[in-house]
């Protein structure tokens, strides 16, 4: 038997019409064959549009419409969920707001036949963060810093650029991550550390988002510090 590894790249979108084309472009332009997945949590600028004009000249392109926004984290877990059902070996994801470079997908690939994950981690490069607002960047670092501390994540957690092998890696422990929202990321990093997984992680430039706002309020910060308080003292005190 001829062993035919199966890729799918995934990429939750919510209000990202116009940046929907740019980012397929770019996928293409390194990626040519990969198969693609748009899942779109009906979008009210109808980014849905967009990607059912795409879908039409490219048989490698899919999308799911999910009815409601039910948050970037169940987007995550109903991919991968998707992708290990649907008998992929490799399972990709990203964003869709032009600040992940797929440029680095085929590293990715190459690098995932000896890992459980490879991901992109923003501290590797000092210049990374450079185009984000101060108060972003404070944010982030801080965070990163915390996880590193209560939870013991070496590695930058709260990225969704991220290549998963399902040969290794049973995808059922993902969808132990019980969070929906961001803090779906660490979460999942905290599960894959714990179980001892071997992560390898890239360097990666990520610019700030150009096109349209970011999703991340102050509130949704706010509910992932506190939750990452509860597991912190929920893992301690068990």
């Amino acid at each position: 038997n001829i062993y035919i590894m199966k890729k799918i790249l995934i990429i939750p979108t919510f209000n990202e019409r116009e940046n929907i084309k740019t980012i397929y472009k770019k996928i293409r332009k390194y990626n040519k064959n990969l198969k693609i997945l748009f899942i779109d949590d009906n979008s009210p600028d109808r980014t849905i549009d967009e990607i059912i004009k795409l879908k039409k000249k490219d048989k490698k392109l899919n999308y799911i419409l999910r009815m409601k926004k039910k948050g970037i984290g169940s987007a995550h877990k109903f991919g991968i969920k998707w992708a290990a059902k649907n008998k992929y070996n490799l399972c990709i994801t990203m964003d869709s707001d032009l600040t992940h470079n797929p440029q680095l997908i085929p590293k990715m690939i190459k690098f995932s036949s000896k890992y459980h994950l490879v991901q992109t981690n923003r501290f590797l490069d000092k210049n990374s963060l450079r185009t984000w607002p101060v108060h972003r960047r404070i944010l982030t670092k801080f965070r990163y810093i915390l996880l590193n501390v209560l939870l013991n994540i070496s590695c930058d957690s709260s990225g969704a650029f991220r290549c998963y092998n399902f040969d290794i890696l049973n995808y059922k422990l993902l969808l132990k991550a019980k969070n929906n929202s961001y803090s779906f990321f660490w979460e999942s990093i905290y599960i894959l550390t714990k179980e001892e997984c071997k992560i390898k992680e890239l360097k990666m430039v990520q610019k700030y988002r150009v096109v349209g706002s970011s999703k991340l309020k102050i509130s949704d910060w706010l509910h992932g510090l506190y939750y990452l308080f509860e597991i912190f003292l929920r893992d301690k005190f068990k």
